[in-house]
């Protein structure tokens, strides 16, 4: 009888310390369910297909030390939820994100999204890396390009000015990933203190904002040039390319839909959400099932939608073109004459929209999975985030630049005019040394000759 006796109170102890309801296919707690349980120090309520959470809901578990809530999605989470629970030492969740809800919690799990990290806003130690080699081989070489396609009088100021355009778009996510740099080392070693506030803050999302404009500016504007190179190459004397003066509409065009593309999730937040801040890196590219319908349906309708439609267009403008000039090479050596350099174009160009698609089906691929709820490893995302999509925008400067023919010719004249200008001063500097040299000695000659030395040592100067 008093074994049994102990018995109980062990049970009874164990009972009042923690509480496994785990995967009880509990769709709903009701809010004060646990306010009898106030000494209660472990919770398991992981692999419930619970459908909401009150805010109050952990209010009278001011004892707990350890929650378990993983497979579970919470629509709802905020702060509010875990502030009462201030002896909380463990908490475990389904998303890496909800962690920055509990920021005062000392161990949170999973320890990571693949982008960001309990301590770093950049988890990854070759990220962190390549983030600021990649901003700066982007900046540095758009701005080259703008600087020497200002310097460089091309014979098509239309085609350069649109160029020099897209390299402004692609410059901008240099900038992008320069703050992202920042902002790693500003929260390095403490980024879970401040994730939420990072991720609500207005530089996060002027930041996402940045890196949106320039990504769908930089698609827009690759699709307008792929097209303007179709119409010349398969219609050679139609007489239909843009001038300058349509050129420039076109381009400010291209500008405005980026920009309203980019800032439209501001007007309204119920809507969209914080369509910006869902990770560290602050870019809208993939996102948890609890993500706002608004938010979802705008990112894949530009994703799957404008992006993957302009992706289309240049595929077919390409595949339409080779076959064209490869129908040309029967006719006459005139008409290939006229069209070649523009072929030349368009090969490299060719080029610019293979690397495209290296780094937009991986993103085509993310968006149509995440349709089929699909889970994606966090380190992809962070992958194509911080190096497979600004790695295009740091190459389109050398594939429709560096490695152009009259670039390279023009680089090469003006290699030879330095150089002809630098022997040519060595010359006159050599030459003008040796007229010098021989005045000196025409005038020692000449004292020498103009005067004579008398016999008492007297110099007398020669009339």
């Amino acid at each position: 009888m008093y074994r049994e006796y102990l018995k109980q109170r062990k049970l009874i102890k164990v009972d009042i310390e923690a509480r496994d309801l785990s995967s009880n296919m509990i769709m709903e707690l009701p809010p004060h369910i646990f306010k009898d349980l106030k000494l209660l120090q472990k919770l398991n309520l992981s692999s419930n297909p619970l459908l909401y959470l009150h805010k109050n809901q952990f209010e009278s578990l001011k004892q707990l030390q350890s929650l378990d809530l993983e497979r579970i999605e919470i629509p709802n989470i905020n702060t509010r939820m875990f502030q009462p629970m201030m002896n909380l030492s463990h908490i475990y969740f389904t998303n890496f994100r909800y962690c920055s809800y509990a920021p005062h919690v000392r161990i949170c799990m999973p320890l990571t999204d693949g982008i960001s990290s309990f301590e770093d806003l950049l988890a990854n130690n070759i990220l962190r890396i390549f983030v600021w080699v990649i901003a700066f081989i982007t900046c540095f070489g758009n701005l080259f390009v703008i600087g020497m396609r200002s310097f460089i009088k091309a014979e098509n100021t239309t085609h350069a000015t649109s160029i020099k355009i897209l390299c402004c778009a692609d410059c901008l996510m240099g900038v992008y990933l320069f703050f992202i740099g920042f902002f790693d080392i500003k929260y390095r070693g403490q980024y879970q203190k401040y994730a939420l506030l990072w991720m609500e803050s207005l530089q996060c999302r002027l930041m996402g904002f940045l890196a949106m404009l320039s990504t769908e500016v930089s698609v827009l504007l690759l699709t307008y040039l792929t097209l303007e190179k179709f119409l010349v190459i398969v219609f050679p004397f139609s007489n239909i390319r843009p001038g300058k003066w349509q050129t420039s509409v076109i381009l400010t065009g291209i500008w405005i839909v980026g920009f309203l593309i980019a800032v439209i999730p501001f007007w309204n937040e119920d809507y969209f959400g914080n369509f910006y801040g869902k990770n560290g890196v602050c870019f809208p590219l993939y996102y948890d099932q609890t993500e706002d319908i608004g938010s979802k349906g705008y990112s894949l309708g530009i994703f799957l939608g404008v992006n993957l439609l302009a992706f289309l267009i240049i595929v077919f403008s390409y595949t339409i073109m080779f076959c064209s000039i490869k129908k040309t090479a029967l006719q006459t050596s005139e008409v290939r004459n006229h069209i070649g350099r523009e072929v030349a174009v368009a090969n490299r160009f060719f080029f610019i929209v293979f690397s495209d698609a290296i780094c937009w089906i991986p993103v085509f691929v993310i968006k149509i999975l995440s349709l089929f709820r699909v889970e994606i490893p966090g380190t992809i995302t962070s992958w194509i985030v911080i190096f497979f999509l600004p790695v295009n925008s740091a190459l389109n400067p050398i594939l429709y630049t560096l490695t152009t023919s009259f670039f390279k010719d023009k680089l090469k004249q003006l290699l030879h005019k330095h150089r002809r200008k630098s022997i040519f001063k060595t010359k006159k500097k050599s030459l003008s040394t040796s007229i010098v040299w021989t005045d000196d000695s025409s005038s020692l000659k000449l004292g020498v000759l103009n005067k004579i030395t008398l016999g008492d040592g007297t110099v007398k100067p020669i009339s």
